[in-house]
């Protein structure tokens, strides 16, 4: 029905029922305005922009720093429906990709709650997109002049036919898109693309072993871990062993529907912890299942490194040596093991 039509409608309704239906229009914005957790666009438009005195040379604001974060169940990423059309989040770790519109939010939403509940930060590299994983990360490129950015998704929208995501006023700064609506190239950040640094742009590319290499010979008796968690820098093709256990200690029954770690030969730059190292990769692998059915927060973060003649699994990167600590310690806690912290640069 066309707008004219509706106009046309509206004056065959008596002067009191008019002012009512106005009253109910205005209540039922205010209510909307006050759903701050809701689907944001859902929101009547209007004019939308940066604060009168926006903060200085937001141009060189840091990208977003990519990290293993679980997907969550529930919550932000349940399937849901925004103006009769059903949206289902994705909630596997999956490499996705798709070309569109991008728009931007600013001050009109600046302190409310995003879809994942936390607070929206306009000065932020954050986004929101309708079906990637809350909370996830995206690499967009403005194809007009070959800027890009990494940003954070933890909001939903937009919902404008063609849009495919709504950035940050930063964000959008720094992609010089804030004249308006305009077409963007998304990719989103996997967890491997994580755990081997293959998401910066000057990072060689991952070696991924399909195969395991042969087992080299040696003594099979453990080498003995330290009694705290020291911290050790190393260069990003090397790696430590926390401690170095028989393939038989670690062979005992695992969960058969948690998929070993792939086996990789580099790692992502910053903080990664150290569980074990192992001469088998069948020992290697039954260890990291049964870490994952154990703790199931540090599963998504669990990466197995072939460093010849060992198999080393480690859990990262961690954007700093303090929440590495914490995780360490997490960890000390639960499996009765003293891990080392590892950086790699």
């Amino acid at each position: 029905m066309n707008e004219g039509h509706d106009r046309d409608r509206s004056l065959h309704i008596l002067p009191a029922a008019r002012l009512g239906v106005r009253v109910a229009a205005l209540l039922l914005v205010v209510w909307l305005a006050g759903c701050a957790s809701g689907p944001r666009s859902i929101l009547p438009s209007g004019r939308d922009g940066p604060e009168a005195n926006p903060p200085p040379d937001l141009v060189n604001v840091p990208d977003a720093q990519p990290r293993v974060e679980a997907i969550r169940n529930g919550g932000p990423n349940r399937p849901y429906e925004v103006l009769g059309q059903t949206y289902v989040p994705i909630m596997q770790d999956r490499p996705f990709s798709e070309r569109g519109l991008a728009s931007w939010y600013g001050r009109k939403f600046h302190g409310r709650r995003t879809s994942s509940g936390e607070t929206y930060d306009m000065y932020a590299m954050t986004a929101a997109h309708p079906t990637l994983p809350i909370p996830s990360y995206a690499r967009v490129r403005n194809p007009a002049n070959g800027r890009e950015v990494v940003v954070r998704i933890n909001d939903r929208g937009p919902f404008h036919q063609g849009r495919i995501v709504d950035l940050s006023y930063t964000a959008a700064l720094k992609l010089d898109l804030l004249r308006g609506v305009a077409p963007v190239e998304l990719e989103r950040i996997t967890f491997e693309d994580i755990r081997t640094g293959a998401w910066r742009r000057d990072a060689a590319a991952p070696v991924v072993l399909a195969q395991a290499p042969p087992a080299a010979a040696g003594p099979d008796a453990p080498a003995m871990a330290p009694t705290t968690p020291p911290a050790v820098t190393v260069p990003a093709d090397a790696t430590i062993a926390a401690s170095t256990l028989p393939d038989a200690a670690a062979s005992d029954p695992a969960p058969a529907d948690i998929a070993p770690a792939r086996v990789i030969t580099t790692a992502g730059r910053g903080f990664w912890i150290q569980l074990g190292a192992f001469r088998q990769r069948d020992g290697a692998e039954s260890f990291q299942r049964r870490v994952a059915a154990e703790l199931d927060w540090l599963a998504p973060m669990l990466a197995l490194f072939a460093d010849s003649p060992l198999f080393r699994l480690q859990a990262g990167p961690y954007p700093s040596r303090e929440e590495a600590r914490a995780g360490a310690e997490r960890i000390r806690e639960a499996l009765q093991l003293v891990p080392v912290i590892v950086e790699k640069r």
